[in-house]
């Protein structure tokens, strides 16, 4: 649900440099809407997950990220919250690659998808999309073939990263989505292998050590085969999932859907390219 820029949330004090408080502002104001019914309860809207929504509601922040000493690139991802992106803007701060919300389950798609995802490609960035996970709806393949068929796939033109399956806490209802930590590999599985299938790219991974523990009972089978996107809004990413011995991606902090959350890539710009070729 799109609602008014406000005041922005007390955990935003963790953007303390100048170049993400310039980029934290370059987001358009949205239009309230009215509440649905959905939210009589107050359960979100089905399609109104963004990515770290149950990772913040669940985890929330720990601490205040730092400097490494490692090379690191600064990113963005937006879902339709954000609406149109001043996609220049962003550039000129320093933000090189983002990735946009195309898909979630086999029913939503992100109406603000073609303005996020061309504009970024258009002023420069190296641009990919995600799609959020319902394992208690459609089969994972089956998600896999929606998103692939809207806008989750991936050309070898340099500069368009891999899709990424956004799989963290349930919105809607229960934690894991009513599935035990086999049937949940089984689904995540299922979702990769298709991905793979019709694109040729093995799809990273967004999730929370916490999370994935939880739901997956630390699964450490995909470590070797699909990039990690790990979200923990803390100084560090901490511990990783089991089967990564790195992360390719951080999302570091998260305020809310009306701003967009800002991402950290594990190396310099040619990293980012890399991935992009595959």
């Amino acid at each position: 649900m799109r609602k008014p820029i406000a005041v922005a949330r007390s955990h935003s004090r963790l953007l303390t440099s100048g170049v993400l408080l310039a980029a934290q502002s370059l987001l358009l104001t949205l239009p309230a809407v009215p509440a649905s019914a959905d939210e009589a309860d107050g359960t979100p809207v089905r399609g109104s997950a963004y990515m770290g929504m149950g990772v913040l509601a669940h985890e929330g922040v720990q601490g205040q990220p730092v400097d490494s000493r490692a090379t690191q690139t600064e990113g963005v991802d937006v879902s339709s919250h954000q609406g149109d992106v001043a996609w220049t803007t962003l550039w000129n701060s320093g933000v090189r690659w983002a990735y946009v919300k195309a898909t979630e389950g086999t029913s939503y798609r992100n109406p603000d998808y073609a303005q996020q995802y061309n504009g970024s490609y258009d002023v420069g960035m190296i641009r990919g999309a995600y799609h959020f996970a319902i394992p208690d709806g459609a089969g994972g393949a089956a998600q896999a073939d929606y998103f692939v068929d809207h806008g989750g796939g991936w050309s070898k033109d340099g500069r368009t990263l891999p899709g990424v399956l956004d799989i963290e806490y349930n919105p809607y209802g229960e934690t894991c989505y009513g599935r035990t930590a086999s049937q949940m590999v089984d689904w995540i599985r299922a979702f990769l292998d298709r991905y793979k299938a019709r694109t040729g790219r093995h799809a990273a991974i967004y999730t929370s050590t916490n999370w994935w523990t939880q739901c997956t009972g630390n699964y450490s089978g995909f470590g070797s085969t699909n990039p990690l996107w790990i979200a923990r809004y803390a100084s560090t990413v901490g511990t990783l999932p089991a089967g990564w011995d790195f992360h390719t991606m951080w999302q570091y902090t998260s305020s809310g859907p009306t701003v967009g959350d800002h991402d950290k890539f594990n190396g310099a710009l040619d990293r980012v390219k890399a991935l992009a070729n595959g």
